[in-house]
């Protein structure tokens, strides 16, 4: 892995890398999140969701997370625009009673996925604080990172709790 920023040219300036002349391979990419949620929300928690007056929350927030992975390119400077063949959110709790988001990202292309699952990741646990915020603003959001990803140059895996 090279120790560069890719996204700056020769004279230090902003830049989209060009990955026209790459390879296409199958790539993908594994991003979690964790929201905490205190026990004024955890409540209402009921058959693998969380109920409120704007409709059933993990849900919303699977939606919201895969819509946001397919609009990585138009929401982060200098990302490629991929057109996503594969994205998947899912929410659970663990056996902390912290809510738990993975998502992933695949396609086969000259560039990953990362992006996409981060923000995906992110997008559905700002959803969730979202639809929760009117129950209690004692929400936090932590942990967000890429989890692993294949394809490319060099496959990553980061050893993570399975939470």
């Amino acid at each position: 892995m090279s120790n560069q920023f890719t996204h700056l040219d020769a004279a230090g300036n902003p830049s989209m890398v060009d990955v026209g002349g790459k390879v296409a391979t199958r790539r993908t990419a594994k991003a979690r999140s964790i929201v905490v949620l205190d026990e004024a929300i955890l409540q209402h928690f009921t058959k693998d969701d969380i109920h409120t007056k704007k409709g059933p929350v993990f849900q919303t927030a699977i939606i919201a997370g895969v819509m946001a992975a397919k609009r990585t390119g138009e929401l982060i400077p200098l990302c490629h625009p991929l057109g996503l063949e594969n994205c998947q959110v899912r929410i659970a709790l663990n056996e902390q009673r912290e809510v738990v988001i993975e998502c992933v990202a695949s396609l086969t292309g000259k560039t990953g996925v990362e992006m996409e699952a981060l923000t995906g990741a992110t997008v559905a646990a700002l959803t969730i604080y979202d639809m929760c915020k009117a129950m209690s603003h004692n929400i936090v959001i932590r942990d967000t990172m890429l989890v692993e990803k294949t394809g490319g140059k060099k496959d990553f895996k980061r050893e993570v709790d399975k939470g």
